[in-house]
């Protein structure tokens, strides 16, 4: 399993046009802090009584140009197996400080 994030600065001001009115620094600051978010992510999953016969399983390659353009936070899961089960999860805090 490959996994692959990135952060990416996005320069288009219509990408967050949806987000509503800014406030100024003043309102926001009293707004924030003293806040805590506790985030348990719990993957389980099981893979039984499964068969696999006569497979071929190809390359897993992931190019220079396979997430070009991405934006936000891109994963990747490459599997060429057979009868593999695979779980994914991603946490992001985030904090603001001015």
């Amino acid at each position: 399993m490959a996994v692959y994030a990135a952060a990416a600065e996005v320069d288009h001001q219509e990408v967050a046009a949806g987000l509503g009115e800014s406030v100024d620094s003043a309102t926001l600051d009293k707004l924030s802090g003293g806040t805590l978010v506790v985030q348990n992510t719990t993957l389980n999953g099981t893979v039984a009584d499964n068969t696999a016969d006569h497979l071929v399983t190809g390359d897993n390659t992931i190019t220079g140009g396979s997430i070009a353009g991405a934006t936000g936070f891109p994963t990747v899961i490459q599997n060429s197996g057979n009868n593999v089960l695979i779980q994914n999860a991603t946490v992001l805090n985030v904090e603001f400080k001015q």
